[in-house]
């Protein structure tokens, strides 16, 4: 007959399941911030913060596509292919990239790109400080499942200025970013399924 288990001892191997393995001396549990905004801190203080910025962010996005979603001509599609920039300062275009770097696994490079102009346009310090560290959560921290390629010297002066933050302290990241793109993803994006097929499209629809 197996023994039975007490259930004293049913709650401490439920509590140990639930705060994870003992840490070694002089290395702290993680998670114990309460006010940490490195992206770290799973308190509910963060949690509400984030998600209540995360609402505003989709509201806002949503917002934008609804307004601004037109269906692109063939014209602004070739011209897609003879310029980044062009492409770039598109909405429809930015979709279209996206879409092609969503199936490269590197959606994250322009999604940080578009966060970098939104808090570009910002003039509200409070606005400012929140933006400019939920962008570091999310693209620049190495905690960040989504974060993007920087190099060290771009990192340093990042984390520098997060002492105060400005709607100008990504650029010199963002431009990074923005090069990476153009260099690497942009030239395969043109040679994607993605983007043929729909200048096939275009092109069939004017035969039509």
């Amino acid at each position: 007959m197996p023994q039975s288990v007490s259930g004293v001892e049913m709650r401490k191997r439920q509590q140990g399941r639930i705060e994870g393995p003992p840490q070694a001396p002089g290395h702290p549990r993680p998670n114990t911030c309460c006010l940490c905004w490195c992206g770290c801190c799973k308190c509910l203080w963060n949690e509400d913060r984030r998600e209540r910025l995360e609402r505003q962010t989709c509201t806002k996005m949503d917002s934008i596509e609804a307004t601004e979603e037109q269906c692109p001509t063939l014209d602004e599609v070739i011209a897609w292919s003879r310029s980044f920039e062009m492409m770039m300062r598109s909405p429809e275009g930015r979709d279209v990239f996206r879409n092609f770097l969503r199936s490269e696994y590197s959606e994250e490079n322009l999604m940080f790109w578009i966060s970098c102009e939104e808090l570009k346009k910002e003039t509200n310090p409070s606005v400012i400080d929140e933006k400019a560290r939920i962008i570091y959560e999310d693209y620049v921290s190495i905690l960040s499942p989504k974060e993007v390629s920087l190099d060290s010297r771009v990192r340093e002066g990042i984390n520098q200025s997060l002492a105060e933050p400005s709607s100008t302290m990504y650029e010199e990241a963002q431009l990074q970013i923005y090069t990476l793109m153009h260099r690497d993803s942009y030239p395969r994006f043109l040679n994607s399924s993605v983007y043929r097929d729909l200048l096939n499209s275009k092109r069939a629809c004017l035969d039509t």
